[in-house]
């Protein structure tokens, strides 16, 4: 029966399982994510090799006029040295990390999610899927929130390829898409799109692009030769706050 039970575990039948609790299901960029992995044995003893966490997530890249869907791992966990599982033990393993500033919120078509898994000698890897709702820092929440009392509104946020002259770590970028719906600026651009690029907790670099809406003729030229587009990169910081509508506003008027 033990060697029989073996070759099952061998394949996946039997063998250990993997649960990956999580402390909170809402978590900031920046913040610590907490939880513990509970491990169980199978109906035999099994050599757990490592236990190990990855964050990931989805984006999309254009491939000759086609859209392609891929996943991007953001980071990588690993929680343990080597054991030994015996048949119906449970082992409870906690952990703690920092969730990675550059980890693109949950928004729009942007998924997030905390895939578990064990490498068992001999066995079937069992994984873990946990999808996590990745909220903005301060930062992020505040500059959102200016651009909304300047009278936009988001239109779609979507992870996309980038080109390594604009991205930073990893292979895509977040990009916020928004349109003037009311305030000074309607009627002055098609849209507004906006990337962070977080620093640190309290610094972060923006990536903005407007797009001019065509004036008459010669703003139907312009738009057609792609002449209509601006690209601006400035810094945000914590003590930047309290002027950061008259910021943002300023530099909207200067490219309006």
């Amino acid at each position: 029966m033990s060697f029989f039970n073996k070759i099952l575990a061998s394949v996946g039948i039997g063998s250990s399982k993997v649960d990956t609790k999580l402390a909170q299901s809402s978590i900031k960029v920046g913040e610590d994510v907490e939880g513990v992995v509970e491990v169980t044995g199978g109906s035999v003893e099994q050599a757990i090799e490592e236990i190990y966490l990855t964050i990931n997530t989805n984006y999309q890249q254009e491939d000759d006029d086609r859209v392609v869907h891929k996943q991007a791992v953001i980071s990588s966990i690993k929680l343990n040295e080597p054991f030994i599982i015996m048949p119906g033990e449970t082992k409870t393993i906690p952990f703690q990390f920092k969730l990675p500033l550059d980890t693109p919120i949950s928004a729009g078509s942007s998924k997030v999610w905390i895939q578990t898994g064990i490498d068992i000698k001999g066995s079937v890897d069992p994984t873990d899927r946990d999808i996590v709702t990745v909220l903005p820092n301060n930062l992020m929440d505040e500059t959102l929130a200016v651009f909304n009392r300047l009278g936009f509104a988001m239109k779609k946020v979507k992870n996309e390829a980038a080109s390594y002259k604009i991205r930073k770590r990893l292979p895509f970028i977040q990009e916020f898409e928004l349109v003037p719906t009311g305030g000074t600026f309607y009627k002055q651009f098609d849209e507004v799109e906006v990337i962070f690029f977080p620093i640190s907790e309290t610094k972060m670099e923006v990536l903005m692009e407007v797009d001019r809406r065509a004036r008459g003729i010669s703003g139907l030229f312009s738009e057609a030769l792609d002449l209509d587009e601006s690209i601006i990169r400035f810094s945000i910081q914590k003590e930047d706050l309290p002027r950061l509508k008259e910021t943002i506003e300023k530099i909207l008027v200067n490219h309006s």
